[in-house]
């Protein structure tokens, strides 16, 4: 008796043990790919836009818990997520995307400082990628590294002299003039000496980092590498820096695997669309078409290369091809830079509406030329909202600087357009196909690329348009009547503006998601939004903010 009901309880057991890695089965093959990421930091350009980003593609991203990323000036901890990356089956990921700059120093801010992080340090951090590469020789590997930018990181400590030391870094490299040097020279007086050798010892110490990077890309660790040009200017330090990176490519012989192009926050997102369109062999034609021949010839506020070039770098690295006729292209990225041209906003648009209506697959981006990076234009914006084309676009973007835009859009388009292909599905299926479990598959992968798709678009609206541009304004006034310095909130005041951000977010929720969402989107889905909106301040300032919200759609 006792021995059948021991084989009972046994056989009661093994049925819970199989049905639970069934449905470990179903929840791990829910995504369609996985794609292990170490972020620059735990920003949304970095951290929150990468993971939604992915799911457009159906790709589950995997980063570390978001508490060893660090937060502002408290440094990601290197060594903690080379401990959790030790613990990670690697053969379960179809991709690694790693920014080495997370990797070795604890993140972009941490990048800025040589304390705590040794030259010595950084590099047998970043050797480490040596060890995913053996571990698992298939795995394609993504990286990304930064050229230090010029200005430190504003904090209490080098409030007195930061402006100075980015000046001094702006023009102490231009030995022919000597009028510059004369006002180097005097800054160097002016600021803190022990400032001055930290800042020069981190620039050099993040240099030998960059040589390094592009030694692993040489020997095969990396598939690709992105050295990207953090916020910089066509003068300074940086240049010869730069100018030494590019030589010692095209000594290796490397130009087609290691670009060297502007940005830093955006590279995660051009890497996973890059990795995203090898995979799926899809490499699309893009046409850049720009509201001027002055905007397209511009360089952009915190960019040393005219906007063309930009586009021109950002296309190529995504792994899109730039074509110069419309009959070649397949995405249609419209480049708006002419905000202070008195009626071309609507020219414009009549442009982009016309293209939207004839079907052509278009992206947009929303540049500010003059330095503000704050959000979109008003009145073009709002006439773009009023014409119900948005919904029906690749991509958009409108805030911060001109590359960050770019990066972010681009692998949008690219990866959505993929998607549509990988995932086709039959509108009105017949018995037959309704039976046949590739079909049920692809209507779920589908949904949930059509959910990530319109979760995107919108965000990028409330962010770049409803955020910066129209409520950040307010927010710095109510900064400036409390006294309170915008670019570094304590917890409390944080709080506070939180509060009095969220109703007007809510508010504009509510109201755009009906006008710009109300109806089926461009493949005649159905997309149910949820009632609330989330904002919160990840790094207590009012630069950038992390925005959420739920929907689901289906077909």
């Amino acid at each position: 008796m006792n021995t059948n009901k021991n084989l009972l309880l046994q056989g009661l057991w093994i049925l819970v043990i199989g049905l639970s890695l069934v449905f470990t089965a179903q929840a791990q093959s829910k995504f369609s790919s996985r794609i292990l990421l170490i972020p620059l930091d735990d920003r949304p350009p970095c951290l929150q836009k990468p993971v939604e980003l992915g799911a457009i593609a159906d790709a589950e991203i995997v980063t570390p818990p978001r508490e060893l990323l660090g937060k502002f000036t408290r440094f990601g901890e290197s060594d903690k997520i080379i401990e959790w990356l030790k613990k990670q089956d690697l053969r379960r990921f179809d991709a690694a995307i790693v920014s080495l700059d997370m990797l070795a120093y604890g993140g972009l801010v941490a990048m800025r400082e040589y304390d705590p992080t040794t030259r010595e340090t950084a590099q047998r951090r970043i050797d480490f990628v040596r060890e995913m590469k053996r571990k698992n020789p298939k795995l394609p590997i993504y990286a990304s590294s930064v050229i230090m930018r010029l200005a430190p990181t504003g904090n209490l400590t080098n409030e007195a002299y930061r402006v100075k030391l980015s000046r001094w870094a702006e023009i102490s490299s231009e030995k022919s003039n000597v009028k510059l040097q004369e006002e180097a020279r005097k800054l160097e007086k002016e600021i803190p000496a022990d400032a001055l050798t930290n800042y020069k010892k981190a620039r050099e110490r993040d240099l030998a980092g960059n040589f390094q990077a592009i030694e692993l890309a040489k020997q095969g660790v990396f598939d690709y590498l992105i050295v990207s040009q953090d916020d910089a200017h066509p003068t300074g330090v940086h240049v010869a820096e730069r100018e030494s990176l590019i030589k010692r490519v095209v000594e290796l012989n490397l130009t087609e695997k290691v670009p060297i192009q502007p940005g830093a926050d955006e590279v995660s997102m051009l890497l996973i669309g890059r990795f995203i369109g090898k995979s799926r062999n899809y490499a699309p034609r893009i046409l850049p078409v720009y509201s001027s021949e002055e905007s397209k010839q511009k360089v952009m506020p915190f960019e040393d290369r005219k906007l063309f070039e930009t586009i021109s770098f950002h296309i190529k690295s995504v792994g899109a091809t730039e074509v110069s006729d419309e009959k070649d292209a397949d995405i249609l990225f419209y480049a708006f830079g002419s905000r202070f041209e008195k009626g071309r906003a609507k020219t414009f648009l009549d442009e982009i509406e016309k293209s939207v209506k004839a079907g052509k697959n278009v992206m947009l981006i929303d540049v500010d030329s003059s330095a503000k990076t704050e959000g979109g234009d008003l009145d073009f914006s709002e006439d773009l909202k009023n014409r119900g084309i948005f919904r029906r676009f690749q991509a958009y973007a409108a805030w911060n600087t001109a590359g960050n835009m770019i990066g972010t859009a681009l692998p949008q388009a690219l990866i959505f357009n993929s998607s549509k292909i990988k995932f086709p599905v039959i509108a009105e299926p017949t018995n037959y196909e309704r039976d046949r479990i590739p079909q049920r598959k692809n209507i779920a992968a589908f949904n949930r690329v059509l959910r990530a798709q319109d979760w995107f678009l919108f965000h990028r609206w409330l962010d770049d348009y409803v955020y910066n541009t129209l409520i950040r304004a307010e927010v710095r006034k109510y900064a400036r009547e409390k006294n309170w310095n915008q670019l570094r909130f304590n917890e409390e005041q944080s709080k506070e503006v939180e509060a009095v951000v969220y109703p007007k977010l809510q508010e504009r929720y509510e109201q755009d998601k009906k006008v710009l969402f109300g109806g089926k989107n461009a493949l005649n889905a159905d997309c149910i939004f949820s009632d609330q909106v989330k904002f919160y301040l990840p790094w207590n300032r009012a630069f950038e903010a992390e925005i959420d919200f739920d929907l689901s759609c289906g077909k």
